[in-house]
């Protein structure tokens, strides 16, 4: 029996079953090296923890572009953000951003965690089933990211962490 490949990996149009088992073999035992590449690639300022949310995706990446940050740092994305990685509706949500920010300090050296959550966001109606606006959504959202900054420094002392709400237009505030 053969596989039928299209050939557009230079692979040959028809590979028997022995020679495909070798070539997924082979791509197998590459991937067991990606992790020795990944640590001795090095170095990340930051980790970024952002929303889902898909109207911010571009503003994200152009507001970490216009710190000078553009392809240094990692990034966990997570509904809510700050909100995500707290709650305990969805508990393994924590877990998660926690395993991520553990495997960013090993392989990336990361000296920052940047929390950037954003207004409007549906997480927050989802989860805390409030629609807020204005100040008191801003106060909101200075709870959730003040506790996931506490966690933090909690088990990461030596990190700095920003906190920090983007607007729908793009637009960045620190919250202190």
């Amino acid at each position: 029996m053969t596989n039928m490949l299209c050939g557009c990996d230079g692979l040959p149009a028809k590979t028997g079953r022995r020679e495909f088992i070798k070539l997924a073999a082979l791509g197998g035992g590459a991937m067991l090296l990606a992790p020795r590449i990944a640590v001795a690639a090095g170095h990340a300022e930051a980790l970024l923890l952002s929303c889902i949310d898909y109207r911010l995706t571009d503003k994200v990446a152009k507001y970490m572009d216009g710190r000078g940050l553009k392809e240094n740092y990692d990034q966990v994305i997570l509904a809510g953000a700050s909100l995500g990685a707290v709650n305990t509706q969805f508990p393994d949500w924590g877990r998660t951003f926690n395993d991520h920010l553990g495997v960013a300090i090993k392989l990336h050296d990361i000296k920052r965690v940047i929390i950037l959550d954003h207004r409007d966001c549906g997480a927050y109606r989802v989860i805390h089933s409030k629609d807020l606006t204005g100040e008191p959504e801003k106060k909101m959202h200075a709870v959730e990211l003040h506790e996931l900054a506490r966690r933090i420094h909690a088990k990461h002392p030596k990190l700095a962490i920003e906190t920090l709400l983007m607007s729908l237009d793009g637009s960045v505030e620190t919250i202190a």
